[in-house]
């Protein structure tokens, strides 16, 4: 998801309670915007030994640390500032953010949930709760949050992203490409929603929207690996196997080490029956991440076919060892004994598939094994 910069440098209206402690204030927000964090948080400083009953000097050193990614440190200011405002809703709004950025999402919420208490209107409390829910895959409830802080606010464009990418999850993408489409009108720029609107069209299978979208997102940021995978699929969707093998290339000139990328160009050159350059991408994977399961299900599929069957035998039993539960490497194996002619390990291999409630396996031990 596109990382959403939350507002971490807000303005404050000051309570007028002396030109002393206003002048500090505003030469240290001055300070912050010209990021003098150093100088700003002296001043701050000075400003709570000065005036300790005032809840603004504190605010602002917070927001220095949350800017500085002291959230501890800034959760203690934003607590000394809610003993004296204690119905503040920015203070809790922002305190909820630090806590968000530690990980604390449950206790985030709480403070989101009082910042909207006090100001039913706050669409950035809306939206940073919104984000706590999604991170704890409450996607319910951050589609309504997302929804309450575009009702607010209806001009932002990242919300209308924000909600497109929780409807995506909800399985919803006819409503994420709506969202989406909201989010293009508002602020064209961004190829993130580009390319995430492709990923809803390709789930639909619009292959050709979809290429339409990677494309265009490539155009705004060519440096992004993920967008040639994205795209490489999408064109295997409707055979342009040449291609997809051609954005797997330039993928892998961006990140050379992925072994998802090799993998995903080894079932492009399978299906194209080239076996070798199939199993060739294959090692490139495992050689990479030798405890992934299904690059050696997928190379023995290639060596299978390739009547390498003792290769195939070898790697389907590399993957059971893994994956011990999973009933489909037993059939395959079963199959490729029974090609090597080693028919009694075969149904053995078929009897452990169809006592794990494999349907096919089932029916070839029927077939091949009475």
């Amino acid at each position: 998801m596109k990382c959403i910069i939350f507002p971490l440098i807000l303005f404050a209206s000051l309570t007028v309670i002396g030109q002393d402690l206003q002048s500090v204030l505003a030469k240290g927000k001055e300070l912050v915007k010209q990021q003098e964090f150093k100088q700003a948080k002296k001043l701050f400083s000075q400003a709570i030994t000065d005036f300790p009953q005032e809840w603004e000097p504190f605010f602002e050193r917070a927001k220095i640390r949350m800017a500085q990614e002291d959230y501890y440190g800034a959760i203690g200011d934003f607590n000394a500032s809610l003993e004296l405002s204690p119905k503040n809703a920015e203070i809790y709004n922002q305190r909820g953010l630090a806590k968000f950025y530690l990980g604390d999402n449950s206790n985030a919420i709480l403070d989101f949930d009082t910042a909207i208490i006090l100001k039913k209107n706050f669409a950035d409390a809306y939206d940073n709760r919104g984000f706590a829910r999604f991170n704890m895959e409450d996607n319910e409830g951050a589609f309504f949050d997302f929804s309450k802080s575009i009702e607010y606010d209806p001009k932002d464009a990242d919300k209308y992203y924000n909600r497109g990418v929780v409807r995506a999850e909800l399985e919803e993408y006819i409503g994420a490409i709506d969202d989406y489409n909201r989010s293009i009108e508002l602020d064209p720029s961004d190829p993130e929603v580009f390319n995430n609107r492709g990923v809803s069209r390709y789930a639909i299978g619009d292959f050709k929207g979809a290429i339409e979208d990677y494309s265009k997102a490539i155009s705004m940021d060519s440096t992004d690996a993920v967008k040639y995978d994205n795209r490489a699929m999408a064109r295997s969707g409707l055979d342009d196997f040449d291609g997809a093998i051609k954005d797997y290339d330039k993928s892998l000139e961006l990140v050379p080490a992925d072994p998802d990328t090799y993998n995903l160009r080894g079932v492009v050159k399978y299906s194209m029956k080239d076996y070798s350059g199939a199993i060739d991408d294959y090692n490139h994977a495992i050689d990479i991440d030798p405890e992934e399961a299904l690059y050696y299900d997928n190379r023995a599929a290639a060596k299978n076919d390739s009547d390498d069957f003792k290769g195939a035998i070898d790697d389907y039993t590399s993957s059971i060892s893994l994956y011990p539960s999973d009933p489909e490497p037993y059939y395959f194996r079963a199959q490729a004994k029974f090609s090597y002619g080693n028919n009694y390990d075969g149904c053995t291999d078929l009897k452990i598939a169809s006592e794990m409630d494999l349907p096919e396996a089932t029916k070839l031990l029927k077939e091949k094994c009475n």
